[in-house]
């Protein structure tokens, strides 16, 4: 288990040092390079030395192109005619072939089937729809602040970062409270491992109980619906005819990963910057910068979803490379969000920048669906915190999530001093 501390969130420097190391010789499919790395000057040198990167092929997967600037990432995440998603949008899937769930899961899906349905989704996820969902998030996240700050000293990825949004995906979905933890567990196996021990075999188990159990949730919502998004998608249609079973589940299973993941990351990653960057926590916590802002950083300086991709449907050039009909594109927002030609002094955390037109949550057509919730998660933490906690120290070294898909951390063992 790789047990680092505060200081290695992304981008500050850490223990290796990339200034030498041939970029033909970085693996980014390989989760420790992602680990104890400075993320900040390996992305940096990738824009600089190598932005339309050739990765090569090793003798278990295939070549594939990353993308490290903004305007290429930019580019390629608006442009669904020459690129699609629809043969896998992640590096787990792209090097496989392809994604089991392409063309009945809404993130790879494209073209008049990706916008029927999510159109038939956007009906639970208009800020109308989710106003009760959004005070349900509230509640919970002061409840989960008040208990963890009178223990004093806690892990705050455990107590509280963990429950409030998988709590809040599972009122928009109405999931029995009584299935919540299971989820979470599955969920975690899936798309990250708290160590190096976690097996492709335990993610494959954890994904067939999700998907299972959705299969026999969407059923029971098809009986009987309530006004939850598994009933929007258990009764819908699209011209007149039903989703099929395997377009609910997927997309329930989608929702549950999306939903939980990326909040989760953001919000202890957030506890974790203001640790390293006191002089911040206190410009938020005197006011002197909004809860706007605040958020919009912390989304661009976490980023916890490191990469998505999209395959080639023609020949085309990007930036005089030549990439071929069929190519692996990658794109790397946490590479992105740091890109100095469109954020000023991108290294420094600063609340109060503006504008800040992170790729967090993409862009285009497969723009998150769920952007609005994860920012009212993310708003309501903060809230909490600037109401609630006097001052923040970290009571330990952070785990780092080992994936080469979420940055982010699995453990953050602090001390919450309380308000007055």
């Amino acid at each position: 288990m790789t047990v680092l501390s505060s200081t290695d969130l992304a981008p500050d420097p850490t223990s290796v040092d990339l200034t030498s190391v041939d970029l033909s010789s970085v693996d980014l499919t390989d989760p420790r390079t992602f680990v104890g790395t400075d993320l900040f000057a390996l992305w940096q040198r990738f824009r600089t030395e190598s932005p339309v990167h050739h990765h090569a092929a090793t003798a278990q997967l295939p070549a594939f192109w990353a993308l490290t600037r903004y305007r290429d990432v930019m580019a390629v995440y608006k442009d669904n005619q020459r690129f699609t998603s629809e043969r896998g949008n992640v590096l787990s899937t792209l090097l496989q072939g392809g994604d089991s769930a392409g063309g009945k899961m809404l993130a790879v899906t494209d073209g008049a089937r990706h916008r029927a349905i999510r159109n038939l989704m956007l009906r639970s996820f208009s800020p109308r729809a989710l106003k009760h969902v959004v005070e349900q998030v509230r509640l919970r996240t002061t409840d989960l602040l008040t208990r963890a700050i009178a223990k004093g000293t806690f892990d705050y990825a455990a107590e509280v970062a963990e429950h409030i949004p998988m709590g809040t995906i599972c009122d928009l979905m109405a999931v029995p409270p009584q299935d919540r933890q299971r989820l979470l567990d599955w969920n975690k196996q899936v798309l990250s491992a708290d160590s190096a021990d976690g097996t492709a075999e335990e993610a494959w188990l954890a994904r067939n109980e999700i998907l299972l159990y959705f299969s026999d949730l969407a059923r029971a919502r098809r009986r009987n619906p309530g006004d939850d998004v598994i009933s929007a998608l258990a009764t819908g249609d699209v011209d007149g005819v039903p989703l099929s079973e395997e377009e609910i589940i997927f997309n329930c299973y989608s929702l549950i990963l999306g939903g939980d993941e990326s909040s989760r990351m953001a919000s202890i990653g957030a506890v974790l910057a203001f640790v390293q960057h006191p002089d911040q926590w206190r410009a938020f916590k005197e006011g002197r910068v909004g809860l706007e802002t605040t958020a919009e950083e912390i989304l661009r300086w976490t980023t916890p979803a490191m990469h998505f991709g999209r395959r080639a449907l023609v020949d085309q050039e990007i930036d005089g490379r030549r990439i071929a009909a069929g190519d692996i594109v990658t794109l790397w927002n946490t590479s992105a969000n740091f890109d100095g030609t469109v954020f000023e002094n991108p290294q420094v955390f600063d609340l109060a920048r503006t504008p800040n037109k992170h790729v967090t949550f993409g862009y285009g057509p497969h723009f998150c669906l769920g952007a609005f919730l994860g920012r009212e998660e993310l708003k309501a933490v903060l809230d909490g915190l600037r109401e609630q906690v006097a001052s923040i120290e970290q009571a330990g070294p952070a785990e780092r999530v080992y994936s080469n898909f979420l940055f982010g951390y699995s453990t953050a063992p602090v001390t919450f001093h309380p308000q007055g």
